[in-house]
């Protein structure tokens, strides 16, 4: 069961990244920036020195409940869908640690860059301030909890892409994939040079992927973890 919440997120990425709640940080109207602690007394899980919230847990739970309902066939028990939420939650704090080792930040400038770009707060072509307080409200999220998501998802993604950026197919490896394609040559030297170049991409990102999730299970087993099943 869920290996198909995990495939259901494969298939839908950008729909389960938002239903998440991390769709941008808090642009206050004075141009500063909340905090973004979290309170270990309410804690469901403690990795390392961080912690995951109740209230992020429980947001996050109501959120990936509607997504599987409403866009994945199938019944998925209340308990399965709470097991994944957790598994995610404690990764994404696993991969703040590993951002926190490499070294790896995130400036204020680049986190209010990213929030002026994103086409849902942008009104004309233009970051709209009063669209954006709605779309906040209309989500029950307040600015803290919004800059507190988007920093932590923006801070762990990049140390994924420094792992992943790290990974590079072997000479071999690209003999093996050009190997890969038996079909006829196409008559257009073009479409075939984008039919191989796609399978190599295809096997990049396989191995990137292995990549991760190796470099994700490495940390685990070092970091101290807790998970408080009884306040899932």
């Amino acid at each position: 069961m869920i290996k198909a919440m995990r495939n259901a997120a494969h298939n839908y990425p950008l729909l389960l990244k938002s239903m998440m709640g991390i769709l941008a940080i808090a642009f206050v109207i004075t141009m500063g920036w909340w905090g973004f602690g979290e309170q270990a007394s309410n804690a469901v899980a403690n990795v390392g020195d961080l912690t995951v919230s109740s209230d992020e847990f429980r947001r996050t739970y109501e959120n990936m409940y509607r997504f599987y309902k409403e866009k994945v066939p199938g019944e998925f028990k209340d308990e399965t869908i709470k097991q994944y939420v957790i598994e995610q939650l404690v990764d994404n704090r696993v991969w703040l640690i590993a951002a926190k080792d490499m070294g790896v930040t995130v400036t204020d400038a680049d986190l209010r860059e990213m929030i002026v770009q994103i086409p849902d707060f942008q009104k004309n072509g233009a970051f709209d301030p009063e669209l954006y307080q709605r779309l906040l409200a209309a989500n029950h999220l307040t600015p803290a909890a919004f800059e507190a998501a988007q920093y932590k998802e923006v801070l762990g993604n990049k140390a994924r892409m420094f792992v992943r950026d790290s990974v590079a197919l072997t000479p071999s490896e690209i003999s093996e994939g050009q190997a890969l394609m038996t079909r006829p040559q196409d008559s257009d030297p073009s479409k075939a040079a984008t039919a191989q170049d796609r399978v190599l991409q295809d096997m990049l990102f396989q191995k990137q992927q292995r990549a991760l999730v190796a470099y994700q299970e490495s940390l685990k087993t070092k970091i101290p973890i807790k998970i408080h099943r009884e306040l899932l």
